[in-house]
This record gives C-alpha cells, sequence and structure tokens, in this order.
C-alpha cells in the first residue's frame, strides 16, 4: 500500500460571527482557491472529496450537499461526508489512498457555530434517553471534568492559567484575578466561539513530492472511542487517547497540536500521549485561540504538517477529539522524510 503525505492546507478566517450562510460554500471557496494556488493542483486532479460538518450545527438537513456548491456541480466528483469533525473525514480520505483507490484527494471541515445556541446544540450528541432531556450544556460537562481534577490533585487552577497564558501572552496572575464562567473555569479556559472552515490535500508521498518540498508523511494514524456514559469512564484520564498513542512511534516528535478546546483537557491530552517538556504545545494557538466546530480538528493536522512543510518540525503529532469530555480521539503522526 502507497504510503499517504499531507501537500497542501489552507483555512478561512476564524471570527465570531460570520454573515454567510451555514452551508459553508462562503468559506469555502476562497480556501479551495487559496489550497489550489499553493500546490498547482485544480479540481481536475483530484480524485476523492471528502467532507466533515453536521446538519444540527447548520440547522438544516443535508447541508453537506449544499456546500459541495463550493466545488462545483460540474464535471461530477467523487465525494463522501462524515458527520464529525473533518479529521474523520481525513481519516477516510486517507484510507481511499492507502487501498490505491485514488492518488490524491481532498479533505474539507466547515461549521457556523454562531447561527445557533452552541452550547445546547452540543447537548444533542449525549444520551437521548437519560442525559440530553436534562440538556447539560458542553462547557458545564467540562466543568464537571475539571472539577474532578482539581479535587483529585491532578492540576490546579495555576496549571489551567499557565495553559490559557501561553497563547494568550497574558500573566498568569491576572488571569486568576477573573471571575468564574463555569466553576472552576473561567472565559480564558474555553474556546471561544468559532466561525471558519480547513481544507487539506492529500496524495501518495511521490505524487506530494512533485507538489511541496518538504512532504508531511502521515507515518501513523489511530483512532479509539471511550464510553460516551459519563458516569462509566475516569474523566480526568483519556483512555482511547492512551490507546491510540499506544499503536503509534511517537518517539522523537517535537511537535504537538492537541485539539484541547478546555485548558484542563490539553493537561490530559499531554499524560495520554506522553508529550515530555521538549515537545513545543500548539504553536497555532491551538482551540483555545479558535475553535471552529468540525474543522478545528483538521485544522490540528493541517498545522502540523503546515510546520513539517516549513521546516519548522521533524516529526509531529496531531490530535482531534469529538464528543463530550474527549470521549473520541484521533491521533495522527507526521514526518519529513
Amino acid at each position: 500500500m502507497p504510503d499517504v503525505a499531507i501537500a497542501g492546507f489552507a483555512q478561512a478566517p476564524n471570527v465570531r460571527e460570520t454573515p454567510g450562510t451555514t452551508n459553508g460554500v462562503e468559506m469555502l471557496v476562497p480556501i479551495f482557491a487559496e489550497v489550489f494556488k499553493q500546490t498547482g493542483l485544480s479540481k481536475q486532479d483530484i480524485g476523492f472529496w471528502c467532507s466533515g460538518s453536521s446538519d444540527y450545527l447548520a440547522g438544516r438537513a443535508f447541508s453537506f450537499i449544499a456546500a459541495v456548491d463550493a466545488i462545483g456541480a460540474f464535471p461530477p466528483i467523487h465525494e463522501s461526508h462524515v458527520e464529525m469533525d473533518a479529521a474523520w473525514a481525513l481519516y477516510e480520505a486517507w484510507l481511499k489512498i492507502k487501498m490505491g483507490e485514488v492518488e490524491t484527494a481532498l479533505v474539507y471541515g466547515f461549521g457556523k457555530s454562531s447561527a445557533g445556541q452552541l452550547r445546547r446544540v452540543l447537548a444533542l450528541q449525549l444520551d437521548p434517553y437519560v442525559v440530553t432531556p436534562l440538556w447539560p450544556d458542553s462547557v458545564s460537562i467540562a466543568g464537571i471534568q475539571a472539577r474532578l481534577g482539581l479535587e483529585a490533585g491532578l492540576w490546579s487552577e495555576k496549571d489551567l492559567a499557565e495553559v490559557a497564558a501561553r497563547g494568550s501572552g497574558k500573566d498568569v496572575a491576572e488571569l486568576l484575578d477573573t471571575p468564574y464562567y463555569a466553576d472552576p473555569l473561567r472565559r480564558h479556559d474555553i474556546a471561544p466561539i468559532t466561525d471558519g472552515a480547513a481544507v487539506v490535500v492529500l496524495s501518495t508521498v511521490e505524487r506530494a513530492r512533485d507538489i511541496v518540498d518538504r512532504p508531511a508523511v502521515i507515518a501513523g494514524i489511530e483512532h479509539r472511542v471511550d464510553s460516551p456514559v459519563l458516569g462509566a469512564r475516569d474523566l480526568t484520564r483519556s483512555p482511547s487517547t492512551e490507546a491510540a498513542a499506544k499503536a503509534l512511534d511517537l518517539d522523537g516528535a517535537d511537535l504537538a497540536e492537541l485539539h484541547a478546546p478546555f485548558t484542563h483537557q490539553e493537561l490530559i491530552l499531554r499524560t495520554a500521549l506522553g508529550l515530555g517538556d521538549g515537545v513545543k504545545i500548539n504553536p497555532s494557538g491551538g482551540a483555545l485561540a479558535a475553535n471552529p466546530m468540525f474543522s478545528a480538528g483538521l485544522a490540528r493536522i493541517g498545522e502540523a504538517a503546515a510546520r513539517i512543510h516549513s521546516g519548522e518540525s521533524r516529526k509531529a503529532v496531531a490530535h482531534a477529539t469529538s464528543g463530550p469530555a474527549l470521549q473520541q480521539n484521533l491521533v495522527t503522526v507526521l514526518e519529513a522524510r
């Protein structure tokens, strides 16, 4: 089976609110053009297209079909979709190339979180019989997770503030002096509501060498799932991330892009992946800087790949999550070869 590499990455401006529709077309058209200019490819060069989005977030049925308008109606394309973060669409596209069905693939994800009440929308991913009718919102669930870690002595409020300070440039003491938003979480502990989109171009390594000087080769990719029942797992750990890491070779990684929408979740992920002090964490700012639903995980992979393309990294770890309290986790290892 051929090795697969990331040959291109682009993302839309991450903003609090966009004026466009919820089908993503207005965000996707410019970044499709950007990644085609970056790679020298055209629509006709893409063998497979795969997207990640959510009809619940868009507030309309088959919103991903409307998003195909950004590609164009003719000539016909080979297209698929996942109802979750586009990092999982990348997984599908990776398999398509590994199986020899296509040589190139374009993966994209989009989400307009500002169109509704995000905290309420995300309650729809919980147990529909027992939990969703109570409408526990995503921030409150994360607050419970953070509180459990505090009481277990796994981290302190200062530890959380240090994570936030790294990306914001603010002083830790200043952050600790701000009021709680969902005790023990403060505003800086929580990813902002963000509208955005991202696109990644995949190809065989041989084809990637014609596109980019330093292809980001996918050395390994693993997806694991924990129980969706919040009371059935230890929320202070991420067993699925730990299991994914054990199946991969993370030795020598010098950079990690972690999809952690809350400060304490970065601490959980760093432990689960066994990342030492020598690994640079979220140089892009991560989800705490911008968290566009259904493209933030794909963007973590794209950001890691971009740093291999630029020569900033030789081996990077990229992580994406989906579901409440780090319920599903996908880990990708990228290398410069």
